[in-house]
Protein backbone atom coordinates (compact mmCIF):
# COMPACT_ATOMS: atom_id res chain seq x y z
CA UNK A 1 0.00 0.00 0.00
CA UNK A 2 1.54 3.38 -1.01
CA UNK A 3 2.53 5.74 1.76
CA UNK A 4 2.77 8.94 -0.33
CA UNK A 5 6.23 10.11 0.67
CA UNK A 6 7.61 11.51 -2.60
CA UNK A 7 7.20 15.20 -1.79
CA UNK A 8 8.17 17.57 1.01
CA UNK A 9 5.31 19.21 2.93
CA UNK A 10 3.18 21.60 0.87
CA UNK A 11 2.92 25.00 2.54
CA UNK A 12 0.97 28.14 1.71
CA UNK A 13 4.27 29.96 1.34
CA UNK A 14 5.22 27.56 -1.47
CA UNK A 15 2.21 28.48 -3.62
CA UNK A 16 1.82 31.21 -6.22
CA UNK A 17 -0.76 33.91 -5.50
CA UNK A 18 -2.69 32.89 -8.63
CA UNK A 19 -3.92 29.26 -8.82
CA UNK A 20 -3.44 29.12 -12.60
CA UNK A 21 0.22 30.03 -12.17
CA UNK A 22 0.53 27.26 -9.59
CA UNK A 23 -1.28 24.83 -11.90
CA UNK A 24 1.14 25.68 -14.70
CA UNK A 25 4.05 24.82 -12.37
CA UNK A 26 2.56 21.45 -11.49
CA UNK A 27 1.76 20.71 -15.14
CA UNK A 28 5.42 21.34 -15.95
CA UNK A 29 6.42 18.96 -13.15
CA UNK A 30 4.05 16.33 -14.59
CA UNK A 31 5.51 16.74 -18.07
CA UNK A 32 9.03 16.41 -16.69
CA UNK A 33 8.00 13.29 -14.73
CA UNK A 34 7.28 11.44 -17.96
CA UNK A 35 3.53 11.07 -17.54
CA UNK A 36 1.92 9.48 -20.60
CA UNK A 37 -0.62 12.31 -20.87
CA UNK A 38 0.03 15.01 -18.26
CA UNK A 39 -2.71 17.27 -19.68
CA UNK A 40 -5.47 14.66 -19.23
CA UNK A 41 -8.21 15.90 -16.91
CA UNK A 42 -11.51 14.42 -15.83
CA UNK A 43 -14.44 16.66 -16.71
CA UNK A 44 -17.61 16.16 -14.67
CA UNK A 45 -20.89 17.66 -15.85
CA UNK A 46 -24.52 17.29 -14.84
CA UNK A 47 -27.76 17.72 -16.71
CA UNK A 48 -30.69 19.90 -15.70
CA UNK A 49 -31.95 17.18 -13.36
CA UNK A 50 -28.57 16.94 -11.62
CA UNK A 51 -27.64 13.53 -13.06
CA UNK A 52 -23.81 13.54 -13.35
CA UNK A 53 -21.46 12.14 -15.95
CA UNK A 54 -17.67 12.25 -16.26
CA UNK A 55 -15.04 11.63 -18.90
CA UNK A 56 -11.40 12.47 -19.58
CA UNK A 57 -10.62 15.38 -21.90
CA UNK A 58 -7.33 17.10 -22.73
CA UNK A 59 -6.42 20.49 -21.31
CA UNK A 60 -5.50 22.80 -24.19
CA UNK A 61 -4.09 25.85 -22.47
CA UNK A 62 -5.05 28.90 -20.45
CA UNK A 63 -7.16 31.73 -21.83
CA UNK A 64 -8.73 34.79 -20.22
CA UNK A 65 -8.37 33.51 -16.65
CA UNK A 66 -9.55 29.97 -17.32
CA UNK A 67 -8.78 26.53 -18.73
CA UNK A 68 -9.70 25.41 -22.23
CA UNK A 69 -10.66 22.15 -23.94
CA UNK A 70 -12.19 21.28 -27.32
CA UNK A 71 -14.98 18.90 -28.25
CA UNK A 72 -18.11 18.38 -30.30
CA UNK A 73 -20.94 20.79 -29.55
CA UNK A 74 -23.42 18.03 -30.43
CA UNK A 75 -22.38 15.34 -27.92
CA UNK A 76 -23.66 14.57 -24.44
CA UNK A 77 -21.20 16.79 -22.60
CA UNK A 78 -22.16 19.78 -24.74
CA UNK A 79 -25.86 19.16 -24.18
CA UNK A 80 -25.28 18.99 -20.44
CA UNK A 81 -23.15 22.14 -20.49
CA UNK A 82 -25.95 23.95 -22.28
CA UNK A 83 -28.36 22.91 -19.53
CA UNK A 84 -25.99 23.37 -16.59
CA UNK A 85 -22.66 25.24 -16.97
CA UNK A 86 -21.34 24.20 -13.53
CA UNK A 87 -18.44 21.77 -13.95
CA UNK A 88 -15.64 20.08 -12.05
CA UNK A 89 -12.19 19.16 -13.37
CA UNK A 90 -9.58 16.82 -11.88
CA UNK A 91 -5.95 16.32 -12.83
CA UNK A 92 -4.30 13.22 -11.32
CA UNK A 93 -0.56 12.55 -11.58
CA UNK A 94 0.24 9.28 -9.85
CA UNK A 95 4.00 9.55 -10.40
CA UNK A 96 3.97 12.80 -8.42
CA UNK A 97 1.32 11.78 -5.86
CA UNK A 98 -0.58 14.95 -6.72
CA UNK A 99 -3.99 15.98 -7.90
CA UNK A 100 -5.70 19.28 -8.68
CA UNK A 101 -9.44 19.72 -8.27
CA UNK A 102 -11.21 22.62 -9.97
CA UNK A 103 -14.81 23.83 -9.83
CA UNK A 104 -16.18 26.59 -12.02
CA UNK A 105 -18.43 27.67 -14.86
CA UNK A 106 -18.00 26.66 -18.50
CA UNK A 107 -18.70 28.85 -21.51
CA UNK A 108 -18.11 28.45 -25.22
CA UNK A 109 -14.94 29.88 -26.70
CA UNK A 110 -15.22 32.25 -29.67
CA UNK A 111 -15.32 30.40 -32.97
CA UNK A 112 -12.19 32.16 -34.20
CA UNK A 113 -10.18 30.56 -31.37
CA UNK A 114 -11.60 27.17 -32.25
CA UNK A 115 -10.61 27.77 -35.88
CA UNK A 116 -7.04 28.61 -34.87
CA UNK A 117 -6.74 25.49 -32.74
CA UNK A 118 -8.42 23.24 -35.33
CA UNK A 119 -5.95 24.37 -37.99
CA UNK A 120 -3.07 23.12 -35.81
CA UNK A 121 -4.53 19.64 -35.28
CA UNK A 122 -3.20 16.64 -37.21
CA UNK A 123 -5.19 16.08 -40.40
CA UNK A 124 -6.43 12.71 -39.13
CA UNK A 125 -7.89 14.40 -36.06
CA UNK A 126 -9.54 17.06 -38.21
CA UNK A 127 -11.18 14.36 -40.31
CA UNK A 128 -12.19 12.51 -37.16
CA UNK A 129 -13.93 15.60 -35.77
CA UNK A 130 -15.73 16.11 -39.09
CA UNK A 131 -16.81 12.48 -39.22
CA UNK A 132 -17.91 11.78 -35.66
CA UNK A 133 -21.51 12.25 -34.54
CA UNK A 134 -20.36 12.21 -30.95
CA UNK A 135 -22.42 10.17 -28.46
CA UNK A 136 -24.85 8.93 -31.15
CA UNK A 137 -25.39 5.20 -31.66
CA UNK A 138 -23.60 3.83 -34.75
CA UNK A 139 -24.52 0.54 -36.39
CA UNK A 140 -20.94 -0.67 -36.79
CA UNK A 141 -17.29 0.34 -36.82
CA UNK A 142 -17.37 -0.23 -40.58
CA UNK A 143 -19.98 2.49 -41.03
CA UNK A 144 -17.85 4.94 -39.06
CA UNK A 145 -14.74 4.06 -41.04
CA UNK A 146 -16.66 4.41 -44.32
CA UNK A 147 -17.77 7.95 -43.47
CA UNK A 148 -14.19 8.80 -42.48
CA UNK A 149 -12.85 7.56 -45.82
CA UNK A 150 -15.54 9.47 -47.69
CA UNK A 151 -14.50 12.68 -45.93
CA UNK A 152 -10.83 11.96 -46.56
CA UNK A 153 -11.58 11.58 -50.28
CA UNK A 154 -13.83 14.66 -50.36
CA UNK A 155 -11.10 16.90 -48.94
CA UNK A 156 -8.09 15.29 -50.59
CA UNK A 157 -5.62 18.06 -51.43
CA UNK A 158 -7.72 20.64 -49.56
CA UNK A 159 -7.91 21.98 -46.02
CA UNK A 160 -10.42 20.22 -43.80
CA UNK A 161 -13.00 22.83 -42.71
CA UNK A 162 -13.87 23.45 -39.08
CA UNK A 163 -17.13 21.55 -38.52
CA UNK A 164 -20.12 23.64 -37.51
CA UNK A 165 -20.72 21.27 -34.59
CA UNK A 166 -17.19 21.49 -33.12
CA UNK A 167 -15.45 24.04 -30.90
CA UNK A 168 -13.98 24.90 -27.53
CA UNK A 169 -14.95 25.67 -23.97
CA UNK A 170 -13.45 27.89 -21.31
CA UNK A 171 -13.80 26.92 -17.65
CA UNK A 172 -13.56 29.89 -15.31
CA UNK A 173 -12.67 28.50 -11.86
CA UNK A 174 -14.06 29.71 -8.56
CA UNK A 175 -12.23 27.12 -6.44
CA UNK A 176 -8.96 25.29 -7.14
CA UNK A 177 -7.58 22.70 -4.72
CA UNK A 178 -4.00 21.42 -4.77
CA UNK A 179 -3.70 17.99 -3.17
CA UNK A 180 -0.39 16.35 -2.37
CA UNK A 181 0.04 12.97 -0.73
CA UNK A 182 1.59 12.64 2.75
CA UNK A 183 2.46 9.68 4.93
CA UNK A 184 -0.28 8.26 7.14
CA UNK A 185 -2.93 9.65 4.75
CA UNK A 186 -2.57 13.08 6.38
CA UNK A 187 -2.40 14.63 2.93
CA UNK A 188 -1.83 18.30 2.20
CA UNK A 189 -4.89 20.07 0.77
CA UNK A 190 -4.61 23.75 -0.04
CA UNK A 191 -7.62 25.39 -1.67
CA UNK A 192 -7.84 28.68 -3.53
CA UNK A 193 -11.27 30.25 -3.20
CA UNK A 194 -12.36 33.23 -5.27
CA UNK A 195 -13.70 36.16 -3.25
CA UNK A 196 -14.56 39.11 -5.48
CA UNK A 197 -11.30 39.83 -7.33
CA UNK A 198 -9.03 38.08 -4.82
CA UNK A 199 -7.94 34.49 -4.31
CA UNK A 200 -7.94 33.30 -0.70
CA UNK A 201 -5.85 30.23 0.19
CA UNK A 202 -7.17 27.86 2.87
CA UNK A 203 -5.82 24.60 4.24
CA UNK A 204 -8.33 21.75 4.38
CA UNK A 205 -8.17 18.68 6.56
CA UNK A 206 -7.43 15.47 4.62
Amino acid sequence: MPQYTKNPPLRKADLAADPLVQLERWLTDAQNAGMIEPTAMTLATANRAGRPSARVVLFKGFHDGGLTFYTSHAGRKARELAENPHVALVFWWDRLERQVRIEGLAERLPRELAQQYFARRPRESQLGALTSRQSEVVASREELDRRYEENAARYAGRDVPLPEHWGGYLVRPHTVEFWQGRAGRLHDRLRYRRENTLWLIERLEP
